[in-house]
């Protein structure tokens, strides 16, 4: 509730403001005038005097940027070591550098320092106060420090060294009476930071090359033994190295293995043929066999039986079949035969000849392998020990080759303008033509109007003290929250309202309760009448409080509801109206999102265009959830009270007494907008509010002739846009 501290400052504030007689004062002060008009001139022609006479003062001012420089000096093929951007930190932390000691003496000795009279307070002789103050102790004699001790006390005041704000750029600014001198000490320090930084950077690079350089030769000793252990051992155990970088056993198990394939193929293949060939013979086609068909023997004979076929069937066209020269054809056609059978038999034998062989090959291979296979198992133990060896080797000698190339990188970079400082100079200072203190216009306008409101303060003060801003006993005035919005005649000649002479009828209790209940009506041409009355018929707030009054809307369609009657109040006070009657505005944030702490007083209070009244929804939740809540309410509702002239809570008539009885408790007033006379449902809404509250229950009829409100606009913004 305390985000509204704007509202209620300013609610405050005008609160007091009906409290005090301005034009008392006013008088008071045109009375006292001498008083304010003769310090302020005074202070005027003193501020002008001091700001020409006082020493003036210059500043120089250097900007540094703070940047990564290595990267641009790195080796080839090397990354930078430092990449990374200044984060805050780290650029406050350049800041402290250079105000540090060490950097301030350098500075001092290059900008000359010692044995200026502005800043070492040892050259010249004492003044007569300060001879004094040694005498007594109150200070210590110049001599007893060195000149630089002396200096650095003056350089530390004359010295401003800030970041700029969301940015890696920090300015350094040292003030001086000469003008010259300032901008060179500006740029003396920056300089001298830089020069600081590249010397930091070589003296790394410096230790790193030292320390690299001892390590490396105990190293490179280690690598050559371990080296020299792989070598021997592999010589005493035969583990020499073949092709593709394998061992010779391993090398002769795999050349076993694959003749051994070999010669098991073969095998196969010529019981293969052989087996073929013979069952061609047997089906008679024998010819049909690649290994048959292509032998030379077998093809002449072939041939020679072609002839002998030819011949027959030449003959056989004269000769009968029993002819001599028919059968001595037919018999060398059957030696032919025999003897191509016979061609095919000795293929086979041969084909068979060549799988035995085969198959003793396979034999001995197989033989030959078993054995290499125990070499090979043997020799797996002695491996396992090599490999341990040459990985102890490997693993020295890429140590050793990363610490080489790390020792070449640190002796490049231990050279002059190797190692840049990670900063660069953006801005350099210039001899300053204007002086930084003291302002001359500035100092004088700021005396002068100081001394003004102080004057004019003082005689304020006293007049309050001595009740002379206070209003006149006799002095007709209502509440702040009546008259708040009243217009300047009638706050200035205050009398009685129009129309008050039938204001008790107007607001005459009814005969039921013992006139608890009252009526008024909307006057619709004099807004302040109906202010008053409705005032009347309110119990006195606390102080500094604005009245709360409890609105139940129990009027017909067309009649006047209580938006209508905040629109009225609000065209002379400052009113703001909690509408908890319905959700037909759930779009909106309202009161449960400032409950559930979502949102500001700003954020929900919304305004008509052109008009003074102040609305408040119910918000997402609904009014259940805002009524459900009554000790945030309270609180929310006092934080009004506090802001406004007049608080108007709207709720539903048919709402559950036990939901409304925290509002009503503490209401100053009751209101049930009835519309029309006669009005049962109203009347019988405001008994049922009498009993939940102690102050006085009021019926607001609609304006005479029974004119309604005029619409109002439902155009809004939030108070605060």
């Amino acid at each position: 509730m305390t985000a509204q501290a704007g509202i209620d400052a300013r609610g405050a504030g005008e609160g007091r403001g009906d409290m005090l007689d301005l034009s008392a004062l006013w008088a008071a002060i045109k009375r006292r005038k001498f008083w304010i008009i003769a310090p302020t001139l005074a202070a005027l022609g003193l501020s002008f005097v001091a700001v020409n006479v006082v020493t003036p003062r210059y500043t120089g001012e250097a900007k540094l940027l703070l940047e990564s420089r290595g990267g641009f000096y790195a080796l080839p093929g090397q990354a930078a070591a430092d990449s990374g951007q200044f984060d805050s930190e780290a650029v406050q932390s350049q800041v402290q550098l250079i105000m540090s000691r060490d950097l301030a003496r350098e500075a001092v000795k290059r900008i000359g320092l010692v044995g200026n009279a502005e800043f070492d307070s040892g050259v010249g002789a004492l003044s007569a106060v300060r001879k004094l103050a040694v005498m007594i102790g109150l200070g210590g004699h110049p001599a007893d420090r060195s000149p630089e001790e002396r200096v650095l006390e003056k350089y530390y005041d004359r010295l401003l060294v800030y970041p700029v704000a969301r940015s890696r750029i920090v300015s350094i600014e040292f003030t001086s009476r000469d003008a010259a001198l300032a901008a060179k000490a500006a740029n003396t320090i920056a300089e001298t930071y830089l020069e600081f930084q590249e010397q930091a950077k070589q003296e790394n690079a410096r230790s790193a090359s030292n320390w690299l350089s001892t390590t490396i030769e105990p190293l490179r000793k280690r690598v050559a033994e371990a080296e020299a252990k792989v070598e021997d051992y592999r010589s005493k155990n035969g583990l020499f190295a073949g092709p593709n970088n394998t061992t010779i056993t391993s090398q002769q198990l795999t050349d076993l293995s694959a003749q051994l394939s070999s010669a098991r193929s073969q095998q196969a293949e010529s019981q293969a043929k052989a087996g073929l060939i013979r069952d061609a013979i047997k089906q008679g086609r024998t010819f049909e066999i690649p290994d048959v068909a292509n032998n030379d023997l077998v093809r002449r004979l072939i041939e020679q039986r072609v002839n002998l076929r030819a011949q027959i069937a030449a003959e056989s066209r004269s000769l009968l079949p029993e002819h001599p020269r028919i059968k001595e054809l037919n018999a060398q056609l059957l030696d032919l035969e025999g003897q191509l059978r016979a061609a095919a038999e000795r293929t086979v034998r041969t084909l068979e000849n060549e799988a035995k062989i085969a198959g003793q090959r396979v034999e001995s291979f197989q033989a030959a392998l078993d054995g290499q296979k125990k070499n090979v198992s043997s020799a797996n133990d002695s491996e396992v020990q090599l490999r341990a060896l040459e990985r102890e080797a490997r693993t020295l000698r890429e140590q050793l080759e990363q610490y080489m190339q790390r020792y070449r990188e640190a002796v490049a970079r231990d050279t002059l303008n190797a190692t840049p400082a990670d900063a660069r100079i953006i801005s350099r200072a210039v001899e300053p033509t204007e002086p930084s203190f003291p302002k001359k216009l500035p100092v004088v306008l700021v005396s002068t109007l100081a001394t003004f409101l102080i004057a004019l303060a003082t005689i304020v003060t006293r007049e309050l003290l001595n009740g002379q801003g206070r209003p006149l006993p006799n002095t007709p005035r209502g509440p702040r929250w009546v008259s708040a919005g009243s217009t300047e005649d009638e706050g200035d000649a205050p009398g009685p309202v129009p129309g008050a002479a039938p204001r008790h009828a107007r607001v005459a209790g009814l005969l039921t309760h013992a006139g608890k209940l009252g009526q008024t009506r909307l006057d619709l041409d004099r807004p302040e009448l109906t202010l008053a009355e409705i005032a009347e018929r309110t119990r006195e707030p606390a102080r500094g409080m604005a009245p709360l009054a409890l609105v139940l809307d129990g009027a017909g369609e067309g009649a006047a509801r209580p938006r209508d009657l905040a629109e009225l109040l609000a065209q002379r006070c400052r009113c703001v109206l909690v509408d908890l009657s319905s959700d037909h505005a759930v779009g909106e944030a309202g009161f449960s999102e400032l409950l559930a702490g979502e949102a500001l007083f700003s954020d929900i209070i919304m305004r008509e265009p052109g008009s003074r009244l102040h609305r408040i929804g119910a918000g997402h939740a609904g009014r259940t959830a805002v009524l459900a809540a009554p000790d945030l309410v309270d609180v929310a509702l006092d934080a009004l009270c506090e802001t406004y002239d007049w608080v108007l809570v709207a709720a539903a008539s048919n709402d559950d007494g036990m939901v409304l009885a925290p509002i009503a408790r503490r209401a100053q007033a009751g209101l049930v907008m009835s519309g029309q006379v006669g009005n049962g449902h109203a009347l019988e809404t405001a008994y049922r509010l009498s009993e939940l509250t102690e102050a006085p229950v009021t019926l607001i009829l609609d304006a005479e002739g029974g004119v309604p409100m005029p619409p109002v606009s439902r155009s809004e913004m939030p108070v605060g846009a």
